[in-house]
């Protein structure tokens, strides 16, 4: 996908020149090593982020990112190990020892107070705040920090009014005007559409270009780091694997450090086996009534045979209502939902009998009984049929161990002890679980929410494959994701929501991606 900015973002020749005092900080970790009990989170990382630079971390779920940041930050003493600053040893013992060494991080999970207005959260974001507050001193002040900004927020405004993005840049905001001159990003445009993206990595790394700014970026989007970074640090179990310049490294070569093995699974083939595209799925004036408004109103959503539709949105825009409707968490207000014709309430019995499969999001908490064995978990659909498919009032424990084996083999899940709790699994493995359950016999419907949100990339690539290959043997699959990327790369059809509402429709070959941002940050 291109990534050529869509909007007018500043480049280095034309932001303010450096501001004086604010130089870039060195920042070099020397064997750092964290080890929990028995168990060693990091061992003996060595990196080096240079002044300047806007330097890319990645690693697959618990390959040791967070902790080390965290060491960096004073939030966890290393076991052993040095931080060096500007190449000067320091102890940094807690994160306002971080923060008066001119260090900062934005969390993936906003941490501004709702109720204050963004100037509010700026002044009392400092360390020695008076008891006195001069607000129109301290307005001054922000104007003039503003003004050596490449952009601005609405300072009187209340957070909980601000857009993600805005919310985004204040975060950032904040930690520059603490004099942050090393900022780490985990995970910064989770809650953003496209253009904000851009906008606002393409400003930061203005600011390094400028001296002004070190970047640490925690991010598991590739796209991201090709546009963005100038070098790459990858952990695998908690070690130091690999890195360099971004420009000297393809896609692969990082993948295959994050995970250890040259063999990248490919996606699954798109081109599927029959070309059928009778409806499959019906929505028709489908709401939902809200506390202020309509929580979800769509006027007409089909989505049909051997075709992947994948639903794009900014989280809260009526998605996570979408995906309860359908799978049977909640009920509508009004409208007409079939599937295959036939007027659907999903019930047990009409999810049996019409082949509808329903994969939500945060599998463990919404699709499974987490107490509950493995084994238990993998025969939910059909654990109280016999052998020829006829209602039973026993269970057939053998029967039951013997599919769920045959299940664990086929679908790859990590599962040490099939009679132990399905919670003491991975995520990976949990998902993997629930897509062996759902994705065995036939599939007419599958909806899909957030397949792998906080998934390792080797999971991902595996879970995504599956999804392709059931469109292929001939389902209907409605993908619910906030990952623009996941939609693109999946998808045949895209809807964007906004506001509970079907706002923009494309076709996957050749989208406006520009458009489908605009439509996702409401400018429709």
């Amino acid at each position: 996908m291109n990534l050529a900015p869509s909007l007018d973002v500043p480049v280095a020749a034309e932001l303010p020149a450096p501001v004086a005092g604010k130089r870039a900080l060195a920042v070099e970790t020397i064997g750092m090593t964290k080890i929990f009990g028995s168990f060693a989170a990091l061992e003996d990382v060595s990196i080096r982020i240079r002044p300047g630079s806007f330097h890319a971390l990645l690693g697959e779920n618990g390959a040791g990112k967070s902790t080390l940041v965290k060491c960096m930050m004073g939030f966890y003493k290393p076991t052993r190990g040095s931080l060096l600053i500007d190449g000067r040893e320091v102890e940094v013992a807690t994160p306002r020892d971080a923060h008066a060494r001119g260090l900062g991080m934005v969390y993936q999970h906003f941490t501004l107070i709702p109720s204050l207005t963004a100037a509010e959260n700026l002044v009392t974001a400092r360390r020695h705040v008076p008891t006195v507050i001069d607000w129109r001193a301290e307005r001054k002040g922000l104007e003039e920090f503003l003004a050596r900004m490449p952009f601005r927020v609405r300072l009187d405004t209340k957070v909980s009014d601000l857009a993600a993005g805005e919310k985004q840049k204040l975060e950032i905001l904040k930690q520059i005007y603490l004099d942050c001159r090393f900022l780490i990003l985990d995970e910064p445009t989770s809650v953003l559409t496209p253009q904000e993206a851009e906008e606002v990595l393409g400003l930061l790394r203005g600011m390094t270009v400028a001296g002004n700014l070190t970047i640490l970026m925690i991010t598991h989007k590739f796209r991201e780091v090709n546009a963005f970074a100038d070098e790459v640090s990858v952990l695998r179990r908690g070690r130091y694997v690999g890195g360099g310049l971004v420009s000297e490294l393809g896609r692969d070569q990082m993948a295959a450090m994050m995970i250890g093995s040259k063999t990248i699974q490919a996606l699954t083939s798109r081109v599927g086996s029959a070309t059928d595209s009778t409806p499959i799925l019906e929505l028709k004036g489908v709401t939902i009534d809200g506390v202020a408004h309509k929580e979800l109103a769509i006027d007409s959503l089909t989505v049909r045979r051997n075709e992947i539709v994948g639903i794009a949105g900014v989280s809260g825009n009526g998605q996570k209502a979408l995906a309860d409707v359908i799978g049977g968490q909640r009920a509508a207000s009004s409208g007409e939902m079939k599937v295959s014709g036939v007027p659907y309430r999903a019930s047990r019995e009409e999810t049996r009998a019409e082949k509808v499969r329903f994969i939500p999001e945060e599998p463990l908490r919404n699709a499974c009984a987490p107490k509950m064995s493995v084994v238990a978990n993998l025969n939910f659909r059909t654990f109280d049929l016999d052998n020829e498919g006829k209602t039973t009032a026993w269970l057939r424990p053998g029967a039951m161990r013997r599919k769920a084996k045959a299940l664990i083999e086929a679908f790859k899940v990590k599962a040490p002890v099939p009679s132990g709790p399905i919670a003491a699994l991975s995520g990976g493995n949990v998902q993997r679980a629930v897509l062996a359950r759902e994705l065995t016999g036939e599939v007419d419907l599958l909806v899909v929410a957030n397949p792998c949100f906080g998934l390792d990339f080797s999971a991902v690539a595996e879970i995504r494959s599956r999804i392709v290959a059931a469109r292929n043997a001939g389902a209907a699959v409605l993908l619910i994701s906030e990952d623009l990327d996941e939609i693109l790369e999946l998808s045949d059809r895209i809807l964007v929501m906004s506001e509970g509402k079907i706002v923009y429709e494309t076709s996957a070959a050749n989208p406006d991606v520009a458009a489908i941002g605009q439509h996702m940050a409401g400018h429709h």
